[in-house]
């Protein structure tokens, strides 16, 4: 990106730090308080791992051990993070490092306040080893600014009770996907064989990949969404074919979000759906009924494989600020690699971003375990790694398009232009 592109970002952050009161900026080594001692401050978003305060008082203990330095960690909800990041880097007050979700990585690393990371990993000797769709959401201008720490992903979620009546096994293409919602459709039609939601932008896009096409790329400094190429079409046209054409999603699923499939998938009511890693256990506890009932497979690619799936889940960054980058990555690492890696995977009910740390996991038969393992490995992709793309998030331009197609006001090739060209524009802040 150039300069002329980060001044509506720049802007953006002048007019928070104007507005904020000084008791919303968060104590980072930007304060004159910290400067010069051993400490190293963190932000980490509270609520993914319940046992959160246990773990680190556990690697505040290590880390102090290993580096002599005390380890100050302060937990910020996700609902408010963003501005107070947004404020922070106006203010100089940014911590020494910080959880980032995958797709903010791109928009502080465009803004300046994130420094790259690529001589500390490769002295780490841990390229190599690194979960490709994190890598790929944490690198922004050919460097990386987010270590890849933890993500989720989505596969294809299946009640096994009803592909058993209805004599059907788990699909591995496109076509065994659609022939079984239709021995589904017949053998409950009171059910919805496969969730087909209009609110989900993430259960859209492993058609797109799947189908060879793009959802947007970067050509020099310039973003073009491919939501309307010929590819991106045919994926788009299958997904919501599924609904529009074989009656096997439902009317109702046009306006459901991701949290409405897992409610009537808990419910007992849905045969097949896209759904994340982290949703078995809420499968259960909305229904303890369910409990062996259900498992999963790698979202099939049209003739075969693996169709893409975005992974969603946070980088550990190094903010400019921090005096000692050296000493911010020590943390990075022992948060990263290893057993502390593991472990808050394990509680967290994430998966690592470490590949040779799901060596374990991939070996096993737990059908709702391998299953996403191998998606995560072999089939996870990332979001166009923009600094605006939260923006189209925010615009809703995906679900926008969906639900126009699915309730039958427009066609694919009408709702995927009008989407690629809004998305267009929005990446390279045109809207």
């Amino acid at each position: 990106m150039t300069r002329a592109m980060r001044r509506p970002i720049a802007a953006a952050i002048g007019a928070l730090l104007v507005a904020a009161t000084t008791a919303a900026c968060g104590g980072g080594s930007g304060n004159d308080a910290d400067e010069g001692d051993d400490t190293l401050d963190v932000w980490i978003m509270q609520g993914t791992n319940p046992d959160a305060d246990d773990f680190f008082a556990e690697v505040s203990t290590a880390f102090e051990e290993e580096t002599g330095a005390t380890l100050e960690v302060e937990f910020v909800e996700w609902g408010d993070a963003h501005d107070r990041f947004v404020t922070s880097i106006a203010g100089g007050t940014t911590p020494d490092v910080a959880e980032t979700g995958t797709t903010w990585t791109p928009e502080f690393a465009d803004a300046g306040a994130l420094a790259p990371l690529d001589e500390h990993v490769d002295g780490a000797g841990v390229t190599d080893d690194l979960v490709e769709g994190l890598v790929e959401a944490g690198t922004y201008d050919g460097q990386l600014y987010g270590m890849p720490w933890y993500a989720g992903v989505r596969s294809l979620v299946y009640n096994t009770e009803m592909f058993e009546q209805a004599g059907v096994e788990p699909p591995t293409t496109w076509a065994e996907l659609e022939d079984a919602a239709a021995a589904l459709k017949k053998e409950f039609p009171d059910k919805i064989a496969v969730a087909v939601p209009g609110d989900a932008e993430f259960t859209v896009y492993p058609w797109v990949w799947g189908a060879g096409g793009e959802v947007a790329t970067l050509e020099g400094e310039t973003w073009t969404s491919h939501l309307d190429s010929p590819e991106s079409q045919e994926g788009i046209e299958f997904w919501t074919g599924l609904a529009t054409e074989g009656g096997y999603s439902s009317a109702g699923a046009t306006t459901w979000r991701e949290t409405d499939v897992l409610d009537s998938f808990a419910a007992g009511d849905v045969g097949m759906a896209v759904m994340g890693s982290w949703t078995p256990g809420a499968i259960v506890d909305a229904n303890a009924d369910m409990e062996g009932k259900f498992a999963a497979v790698p979202i099939p690619g049209k003739d075969g494989g693996i169709s893409p799936s975005v992974l969603g889940g946070s980088h550990l960054s190094m903010f400019e600020t921090a005096e000692d980058k050296d000493l911010a990555f020590a943390f990075i690492e022992m948060m990263t690699t290893g057993e502390f890696a593991q472990q808050w995977g394990q509680e967290s009910g994430y998966f690592p971003g470490q590949v040779s740390l799901l060596d374990e996991t991939l070996e096993s038969t737990d059908p709702l375990v391998a299953p996403f393992a191998e998606q995560f490995v072999d089939g996870g992709a990332s979001v166009p790694a923009a600094p605006t793309y939260g923006a189209v998030q925010a615009k809703a331009t995906t679900s926008t398009m969906m639900q126009s197609i699915l309730s039958g006001d427009a066609d694919v090739a009408t709702a995927s232009e009008a989407a690629a060209e809004e998305m267009t524009n929005i990446l390279n802040g045109s809207e």
